[in-house]
């Protein structure tokens, strides 16, 4: 009974907006992006942008009381059943504001799907996309190999945030987000009859 009522509910993506730098391209790619899955009607999407959830760029002990933010942050991921990570490529990485939001959170993350939207450069993000897989990998997340990698994004993109060549764009999404939405099945089924445990 349990398995068919996981077969049949929309999944909950989240989408995060993983650049807080003024003039970013994060938030078009990100729009771009959630426009696309929220046409499937096997999946609810929320959009996160980091730049408005105030998280402290301190982390605190173990055992401190966690910041407001963080408390606030916290049930959004926790009911995401998946994550799609919008990054830009900074020096070969990804934004340090990133890594400060996935660290601040453990729990929020474990077994569950993580896809990438990608941009920069020549390299299309993927720099940044290799590392984030480590770091995601650390607090026991698994991440879709597929991924769009937007290369020379400021050329590929018009002023309302619609891609050039949509065709191409479009096709690499609807992998992603089927593979996706695949594994957040997956294991979102498997977690409601065994609760992961760290």
């Amino acid at each position: 009974m349990e398995e068919t009522r996981t077969a049949d509910r929309r999944l909950r993506v989240a989408v995060i907006i993983g650049s807080t730098r003024k003039g970013r391209f994060a938030p078009t790619a990100a729009t771009w992006f959630a426009s696309l899955a929220r046409r499937r009607e096997d999946l609810e999407v929320d959009v996160i942008d980091l730049a408005r959830t105030g998280l402290p760029e301190v982390l605190a002990e173990d055992g401190d009381p966690r910041p407001t933010a963080v408390s606030q942050l916290s049930p959004w991921l926790t009911e995401a059943d998946a994550f799609v990570v919008v990054t830009p490529e900074y020096n070969q990485s990804f934004p340090g504001a990133l890594k400060n939001a996935i660290d601040w959170f453990n729990d929020e993350w474990r077994a569950k799907p993580v896809a990438f939207v990608a941009y920069g450069g020549e390299s299309g993000g993927r720099h940044a996309v290799a590392q984030l897989r480590l770091v995601f990998t650390e607090v026991e997340a698994v991440t879709v190999r597929d991924i769009v990698s937007i290369s020379d994004h400021q050329r590929r993109y018009d002023d309302q945030g619609r891609p050039a060549a949509p065709r191409g764009c479009d096709s690499a999404a609807a992998r992603v987000l089927d593979r996706l939405t695949w594994w957040g099945r997956a294991l979102s089924g498997y977690r409601d009859l065994h609760p992961y445990e760290s």
